[in-house]
């Protein structure tokens, strides 16, 4: 028995998803993340460091939970899209997973001795598990937009011809410091809530505003680059969106310009990239004015609209090929079978809600500002 929900729309569903998990983890763990690349900058002594560790020390691992599910997303509900980016970003990944083992242990032993040398290492591994992540994310938004050098052979196998430090092309890099300066800018937003008004408050907002304005331009000229420089795929033919997930099935070509079509025929989409100005605008706005929820309401915008870009303008591609583009992996042709994406989404529908409920309830529990004193006198602080 087929189940109720048209497979087309299942299939539209999980890509609406799989963007949700990575702006929610973006929303989360981003604030960690531009945290911990701020650290060395925005904190001058110890006790001004631990304020910065200890603002995102408790929900850290949580937030974590997000990578973790859009993981598992990609793996159930697109297969192919999963096996072609994991094991041909393998070595990008590697250096990914390196960077994120850092942070556990930094927040663990850093400080398990008084010396300051100790610490002081401590803090640098906490900065490069906040600065290199976020530098490869971008990155790797950088080469999807461009297209993945991979191919299917007949059997489906999938080849991949680049190497590492081909991932690291003039686009590829842009998108990397746009992310970055996404990223640090959250995290910015989030230290001006969290931590008590000061030295350390005064220096995250500062260089918010200097990433707010970073975000901006490197946006603007990314947005010129994909226009200019002519990036996109298209699909040659008729779309089956009932059809089998068999990207031979589907005539893909390069396309200059195709990244920018999808806003003349669905106009709406166009509010992705308006939130993408807009946020880094109204955070601007909020740190001139000192006002911390509108600082951290226009960072967070930014990330919603930055990714939302990048989806609506690929769609209904999800990793094209730069050197084969009949191996293209799109919405329509990688995902799982209808059964399967109607169960996940059953299994969605019961589980998300919980997860959201529990963050709510966790940050309603741990609100409120870290201070000098509280980091001082309590033991339990990092």
């Amino acid at each position: 028995m087929a189940p109720p929900i048209d497979y087309e729309i299942l299939r539209l569903i999980w890509w609406a998803l799989l963007g949700v998990l990575l702006i929610g983890f973006i929303l989360t763990d981003g604030f960690d993340f531009g945290s911990a690349a701020l650290l060395p900058f925005v904190a001058r002594n110890d006790a001004e460091r631990r304020m910065v560790i200890n603002a995102i020390g408790p929900t850290w691992e949580g937030n974590q939970v997000w990578f973790i599910l859009g993981g598992g997303a990609i793996f159930a509900a697109w297969p192919f899209v999963y096996a072609v980016s994991f094991s041909g970003f393998y070595l990008a990944m590697f250096l990914l997973l390196a960077s994120l083992i850092l942070r556990p242990v930094g927040f663990k032993y850093r400080s398990k001795k008084p010396d300051a040398g100790w610490r002081t290492a401590w803090d640098w591994a906490l900065f490069v598990g906040g600065f290199v992540p976020a530098l490869v994310f971008g990155v790797a938004v950088g080469n999807v937009l461009t297209g993945v050098p991979f191919r299917l052979d007949s059997d489906l196998r999938s080849f991949y011809d680049g190497s590492l430090l081909g991932l690291f092309h003039p686009f590829a890099l842009l998108a990397g410091l746009l992310s970055v300066a996404m990223i640090v800018l959250h995290g910015a937003g989030w230290l001006s809530i969290k931590i008590e008004h000061g030295p350390v408050h005064d220096r995250a907002t500062r260089f918010g505003k200097i990433a707010a304005i970073a975000a901006i331009l490197l946006f603007a000229l990314g947005g010129l680059f994909v226009w200019k420089g002519g990036l996109g795929f298209a699909v040659n033919g008729v779309i089956d969106p009932h059809g089998p997930s068999n990207p031979h099935f589907t005539d893909t070509v390069v396309a200059p310009g195709a990244w920018l079509g999808n806003y003349s025929r669905y106009p709406w989409m166009l509010i992705a990239p308006i939130l993408g100005f807009l946020g880094p605008v109204l955070a601007i706005v909020g740190i001139s004015g000192k006002k911390e929820v509108l600082t951290f309401t226009g960072s967070s915008l930014a990330i919603v609209g930055i990714i939302s870009t990048v989806g609506l303008s690929m769609f209904p591609f999800i990793l094209p090929s730069s050197i084969d583009p009949g191996s293209s992996l799109t919405v329509w042709n990688a995902s799982s079978s209808h059964v399967t994406l109607f169960i996940m989404l059953l299994m969605t529908v019961i589980f998300l809600p919980l997860i959201l409920l529990y963050t709510s309830w966790v940050y309603k529990v741990l609100f409120g500002r870290v201070t000098l004193k509280e980091v001082s006198t309590n033991p339990d602080f990092y």
